[in-house]
């Protein structure tokens, strides 16, 4: 078992160098706080603490891997038609610089295979995000590699470049597991989310009306697909907790935290709603 404390307190540092990075004080007065993924920034460090590498050379690839998921999930959040004009520019910019920040630690540190293998990464992530928002996948299974290629990608690609790859399917797995979770709670809570648009467009092609909204049959029906990709992705998730190597506690503890979070109910609240 790795020491949780060593563990601990570099996620810890590493964290609080994205936060420095991000948290610029003028584009705070214009666009929502920059998102950092927790989670992926634990695996990162925890993929990489059984390395032999230097904690300078670690903390430079896990920024530079966050400062980019950072960028990519920024540009995400300019869709919104609500947003005025001023805080779309902003967005964008914002997303632009912390691209910038992420070339640039890269660039500093002369690892053209890293920045090769990242930006592997992003072109995965940037055309399945494509194929979703757009609505332009017509198969379920495809819809869930796709969800998972976009939460798992730059991980994958990282581990690749480290020859440490047998993390792969239990990353894409996890990941997708808790974005499937994400999409339901939102779904419940507004009735709407990507995920759930692109089902609906494959499951009803035929009603699929925007303005018309779901039964609770449908509803329900939805709800039965997103459990059942769960449930699939939940197995993975256990058996890896049970088979991968030098697991350290705290990623063990996160990752059963997540999974508990997970209550197949949604067909009675819906009915019972």
């Amino acid at each position: 078992m790795i020491k949780l404390l060593d563990i601990r307190q570099k996620f810890t540092n590493i964290r609080e160098q994205v936060e420095k990075r991000v948290c610029d004080t003028y584009l705070l007065n214009y666009i929502e706080i920059p998102i950092i993924d927790e989670d992926k920034l634990l695996l990162l460090v925890s993929i990489m603490d059984r390395l032999e590498l230097s904690y300078s050379d670690m903390q430079n690839y896990a920024l530079s891997t966050m400062l980019i998921q950072i960028a990519l999930d920024t540009h995400e959040h300019i869709t919104d038609a609500s947003v005025e004009e001023k805080n779309r520019q902003l967005t964008v910019l914002a997303g632009d610089y912390f691209s910038g920040l992420y070339y640039k630690l890269l660039a500093d540190s002369e690892d053209i295979m890293m920045i090769k293998a990242l930006s592997r990464g992003i072109k995965e992530i940037n055309e399945n995000k494509i194929s979703v928002y757009q609505n332009e996948i017509l198969d379920i299974e495809e819809l869930m590699t796709s969800i998972g290629m976009i939460e798992s990608s730059l991980l994958a690609h990282l581990s690749e470049y480290f020859k440490v790859d047998l993390w792969n399917d239990f990353l894409e797995n996890l990941l997708l597991f808790k974005r499937l979770l994400h999409e339901k709670r939102q779904f419940l809570q507004t009735g709407s989310s990507v995920l759930f648009e692109a089902l609906k467009t494959i499951v009803f092609p035929i009603n699929n009306n925007k303005e018309k909204e779901l039964s609770r049959e449908q509803q329900n029906h939805l709800f039965l697909c997103c459990d059942h990709h769960l449930e699939r992705s939940k197995e993975v998730i256990e058996k890896g907790l049970e088979q991968l190597p030098y697991l350290n506690e705290l990623l063990e503890k996160r990752i059963l935290s997540i999974l508990s979070q997970y209550q197949p109910n949604a067909k009675t609240f819906v009915e019972e709603g």
